[in-house]
């Protein structure tokens, strides 16, 4: 077995991408609502924060052309990827005004609610911090919801699905 080994820096930015790869994440998709219409984007950075109050974290990249309209979002939607969703989060992944890749209806608040999904969680924008090149946004989460199902996961530049261990 090979080890790569190194230290983070600007001339090791494929390695270190190449390690964070190796942790499979979960594949999520963020709607709101901008000036110019529906706008998505697909994320992979979401946690949870707390739970009393409810918060959740998305983590949007500074050089994405949908970060301004998602910065200036009072309300959003992140949604969590059902595993036949593969194409909807590969369709916003690619364009988050071509809305045609999914099925949606507005919220209350007008921010695109995405039928088909696992989970899915209504925000207010709580509070947003610099980290590097990108942002942490922090959400109240005004509503939720979840089904049964399995959930479309992402590692290492692939998507896929889990499957449990009998």
């Amino acid at each position: 077995m090979t080890e790569t080994h190194f230290n983070p820096g600007p001339d090791t930015t494929l390695a270190f991408r190449e390690a964070l790869g190796c942790f499979g994440t979960g594949v999520t998709v963020v709607t709101t609502m901008a000036p110019q219409g529906p706008m998505a984007i697909t994320v992979n950075s979401f946690a949870s924060v707390s739970l009393d109050p409810a918060l959740v974290l998305w983590c949007p990249a500074k050089i994405s052309t949908r970060y301004a309209e998602f910065m200036a979002a009072r309300h959003y939607v992140i949604h969590v990827m059902a595993e036949d969703q593969h194409s909807v989060a590969k369709g916003f992944a690619m364009n988050g005004a071509d809305f045609s890749v999914a099925d949606w209806s507005p919220s209350q608040t007008g921010a695109p609610l995405l039928h088909g999904c696992l989970a899915r969680f209504e925000c207010t924008q709580q509070a947003v911090h610099d980290a590097g090149d990108h942002s942490i946004i922090v959400g109240q989460v005004d509503a939720a919801m979840h089904r049964p199902g399995r959930g479309l996961i992402f590692k290492r530049g692939q998507y896929g699905d889990f499957a449990p261990r009998g």
